[in-house]
């Protein structure tokens, strides 16, 4: 009896285990294109000499055996393992079932400065846009004695500084989502202090 429980519970703990492993490593959305400085595992059944972890240079390109260098920057996993698999039948494999896992992303990053209670740097959401409020969120809030509605997101297009000013009021007690404007990569919030 006391055999069977235990194998019984090494057996769930198995299966949590496994379970857990499966949902980290496919955490990104179908959609989310690979992008530069990626690192991305891949993996072709019964073809070991074959399994390569690399990370996408910055110009979006990776080395795979026999292949050689593959442009994958902007592609999803699903067309990525496409790719692949067409160019391994074409001249070297019957069938190949090819697997890809991004096993880090690249990181992309918003600075939060000013009155919020922890300001610093912060990894915008992988699988979808990340919003100002989400952002300041994340940097702990706003701080007693924050303007909010003197918060502005800093951005760089081209050589071009250009501010963009957040009404938060208008999200937060008129429910306007679309002035809860999204971050892109290297932005910067700022949240003056209120002088009144």
């Amino acid at each position: 009896m006391v055999t069977f429980i235990k194998k019984k519970s090494y057996g769930l703990i198995l299966a949590f285990l496994i379970l857990a492993m499966n949902f980290s490593v496919v955490s990104y959305s179908a959609d989310y294109k690979v992008d530069a400085g990626d690192v991305i595992l891949i993996t072709v059944h019964e073809q070991p000499d074959l399994t390569t972890k690399t990370r996408v240079s910055s110009e979006g390109y990776i080395t795979f055996p026999l292949l050689g260098v593959l442009h994958v920057k902007d592609f999803t996993v699903g067309e990525i393992e496409e790719k692949i698999r067409v160019l391994l039948e074409k001249d070297y494999l019957v069938n190949p079932q090819v697997n890809i896992f991004i096993e880090d992303y690249r990181a992309e990053k918003v600075f939060v400065m000013g009155f919020v209670n922890r300001p610093g740097e912060y990894e915008l959401f992988k699988d979808r846009k990340t919003t100002v409020l989400e952002a300041i969120t994340m940097a702990g809030g706003f701080k007693e004695g924050a303007a909010q509605n003197g918060t502005k997101v800093i951005r760089l297009e081209g050589d071009e500084e250009i501010t963009l000013q957040v009404k938060v009021t208008d999200i937060t007690k008129k429910g306007d989502k679309a002035k809860d404007i999204q971050i892109q990569p290297g932005d910067i919030i700022v949240v003056p202090e209120s002088f009144f």
